[in-house]
């Protein structure tokens, strides 16, 4: 189909395709090109090497900017009082859009301007994007329970004072005024968050199906699997960036663009500290924008590109001289497609009205599914996207947990070992079936082993962690007197506010309380070191020996494994994204 409509829709650019495939000629551009600084123009974006050039950049953009939620969802979390449930089901929001419209979207894209859509769904994207950090500016400014003694209204409350001495009648009613509040803004900040988490699925739709069925169109068919691996080894790079700036923002201060008067005195190992999540939706959103320019200038329609790539049939007349055509590579992926598959319901879609379609769609829908190859290869996509999807979005918050490391450093693992081996994952993925002329059946097999060793990995996982902390009054063990009951009444004479989080840790029992009030702390703060956010306290009643106690969350027991854990994560993520490619090539065949 490619071939014969190219001609007539673009009939003055087909012999400068043609004679520009390596070089770059640009002769004979006659209708198109008449501004002569222009000539370049007409003759790249008439090429397809370029426009997957484009479209690896664009969807590597387009991941950053939705796996960044995933790097930033704790910060997320802290910041507007969140559940993991809440948050989780956000993330998932963003493939809510996209479910509703891909089916019909991905049906009717014969008839449309492809590059042209995939440049206004880019737009969207972009527009979600800023609406993502609306939340920031709506809002105050992130208040937290101060420790530092430069300020002694805040510095007082967190220590235990006389009951007599405490404001608890005047406190009782502004913390329930304050809670009502706090619910209806977060109802509203939730909301934005939900609809342009749906804005960004619904921009994204013609984003990946389009600029693959347009490369698989236009492009040569032996070189088209490997155009496909190039697009998803460098389309995998977006998670990794997105990881990576999550890491960098994370790093400053959530308020930078309103820092309060006297500064602040947190670092990012107090667990109090918020980073600067907004920020990395901007620069997400600006890339996208970039990389949505060049597709209002690719046209509806190129001319096929009519030779294998050079390299690839020297290395096939090496390694195998009686099978080095183009042609017959193809042929075993797809024996009598054009034929078959062109006239068929592809060569109808365009024909057929909106109501014409959704009438005929249930018939289509059924006959696919009975399709057993097909049906079991999309099921076994479902279950190993389910799997990313589950990890991209909860396997930084569950290091911070488990581990006891910053959000920062959490990201900086999974940008740098997980995504770089996944990608080369996908890479070799694409190199088996290339180098290996592998069949469906082949890539099948491929598939399994993959999977199969990708869960051998996974096994020690469930072996590699450590309990908790224990948190005075909140964790609670049959069998066991955690807490404050090792201390029964140390807390009574204390009037300690139940919605303040200042933590600080008994570090020889092992256990965490919620301010130092809890503890039953008294006395004045100590700095015993030249770091400023290095806080003491004294006279703990609910301490052995009465402390000193830093502030800060427990460590835990089990950080040294990190670095095992995340190796053997990226190493099971290499070898599920060996099945990438060929499970792909599966479905599109």
């Amino acid at each position: 189909m490619g071939p014969r409509i190219g001609p007539t829709g673009e009939e003055l650019q087909v012999p400068d395709k043609d004679t520009k495939a390596m070089v770059g000629t640009e002769d004979t551009t006659g209708g198109k090109a008449r501004p002569n600084p222009q000539d370049l123009r007409p003759s790249v974006f008439h090429s397809i090497k370029f426009f997957v050039l484009c479209h690896s950049l664009l969807q590597l953009a387009q991941l950053m900017i939705s796996g960044y939620l995933k790097s930033s969802i704790s910060t997320v979390e802290k910041r507007f009082g969140l559940s993991s449930q809440t948050s989780g089901l956000l993330a998932a929001f963003n493939e809510v859009g996209n479910t509703a419209l891909i089916v019909f979207v991905s049906y009717f894209g014969s008839r449309v301007h492809r590059p042209r859509l995939i440049g206004y769904g880019a737009i969207l994207v972009t527009l979600a994007g800023v609406l993502m950090t609306v939340p920031h500016f709506i809002s105050e400014p992130y208040h937290y329970d101060h420790t530092s003694p430069d300020m002694p209204q805040d510095f007082e409350a967190s220590l235990c004072l006389p009951t007599t001495e405490a404001p608890t009648s005047a406190l009782a009613p502004s913390n329930s005024s304050c809670s009502g509040y706090t619910e209806v803004q977060h109802l509203a900040v939730v909301g934005i968050m939900f609809t342009a988490q749906t804005l960004l699925g619904v921009g994204g739709v013609p984003i990946q199906p389009f600029g693959i069925s347009y490369i698989d169109d236009f492009a040569h068919n032996s070189n088209s699997p490997l155009y496909l691996g190039i697009l998803f080894a460098v389309t995998m790079m977006g998670p990794g960036m997105a990881y990576g700036l999550g890491s960098l923002m994370l790093r400053l201060y959530v308020d930078i663009d309103r820092m309060p008067e006297g500064g602040i005195s947190l670092t990012s190992k107090d667990p109090r500290w918020v980073g600067a999540w907004w920020l990395g939706f901007l620069i997400s959103a600006g890339t996208v924008a970039l990389a949505a320019i060049p597709y209002f200038f690719f046209p509806k329609e190129m001319p096929k590109e009519k030779r294998e790539l050079r390299f690839r049939r020297k290395v096939l007349a090496v390694s195998d001289p009686p099978v080095s055509k183009g042609e017959d590579a193809s042929s075993e992926w797809s024996p009598g497609e054009s034929p078959e598959k062109k006239d068929g319901l592809a060569q109808i879609a365009p024909d057929l009205t909106v109501i014409q379609f959704i009438k005929v769609f249930p018939r289509v829908m059924l006959r696919t599914l009975r399709h057993p190859i097909f049906l079991l290869v999309v099921l076994s996509q479902v279950c190993m996207s389910s799997m990313v999807a589950g990890m991209a979005t909860f396997l930084p918050k569950f290091l911070e947990r488990q581990f006891s490391v910053t959000a920062s450093y959490a990201n900086l693992l999974i940008g740098c070992l997980t995504i770089p081996l996944a990608i080369v994952g996908i890479v070799v993925g694409g190199i088996l079936v290339k180098r290996l002329r592998l069949g469906p059946m082949h890539c099948g097999t491929l598939c399994l082993l993959g999977a199969l060793f990708c869960l051998l990995l996974s096994t020690p996982l469930f072996f590699m962690g450590c309990s908790t902390h224990q948190i005075a009054g909140i964790n609670h063990q049959p069998g066991a007197q955690p807490g404050l009951e090792l201390f029964p009444g140390c807390k009574e004479p204390c009037s300690c506010p139940s919605d303040d989080f200042n933590p600080v840790c008994d570090s020889s029992a092992r256990v965490e309380y919620l301010t130092p009030c809890h503890a039953g702390c008294t006395s004045r703060v100590v700095h015993e070191a030249p770091d400023k956010g290095q806080v003491f306290y004294t006279n703990c009643s609910c301490v052995v020996g009465g402390g000193p106690v830093p502030a800060g969350s427990c460590d835990s027991a089990c950080s040294h494994l990190v670095l095992p854990f995340m190796i053997l994560v990226s190493l099971g993520a290499a070898l599920a994204s060996v099945t990438h490619t060929p499970s792909f090539m599966l479905i599109l065949r």
